[in-house]
């Protein structure tokens, strides 16, 4: 069935071109086959692609696939350009772990979690509404 489906899709354009060049005036109907031809070879060859694609991609392993089970990053906060603080939790314990331009440095375990002292952070709009509220106290 595939096959003849796709003897008729290649066929299809060679049977529109002979009917147009045929001498006859311009036919809706040979415009229309040879559209209705080239769609049909667009589209297969996106499925053809799509499904090897596929076929390739599915040994590959995908995000976070790549990073062990017994890894995970909790917090990263970025200090400036190019610095950050990163927490990370390896097999049940917490490290505190520097980035830079120099390369990853080991700071200090962490023994809990429930020990580190969670600060809220104060939004852009608020820590600025404070900044005018001072700012009218101070005229």
């Amino acid at each position: 069935m595939k096959v003849a489906a796709s003897v008729l899709l290649f066929l299809l354009p060679s049977v529109a071109f002979a009917v147009e060049g045929s001498g006859q005036e311009f036919s809706f109907l040979a415009s229309f086959l040879q559209m209705i031809a080239a769609l049909a070879l667009v589209i297969g060859l996106i499925l053809i692609t799509w499904h090897f694609s596929g076929k390739l991609m599915r040994g590959l392993p995908v995000g976070n696939q790549l990073l062990s089970k017994h890894i995970r990053l909790i917090e990263t906060r970025y200090l400036g350009p190019k610095k950050s603080l990163m927490l990370v939790e390896v097999s049940g314990e917490y490290l505190l772990l520097s980035n830079s331009d120099a390369g990853l440095t080991f700071i200090k375990q962490i023994d809990m979690l429930e020990e580190i002292e969670v600060i809220e952070e104060i939004s852009e709009q608020s820590s600025f509404a404070t900044l005018l509220t001072r700012l009218r106290q101070i005229s």
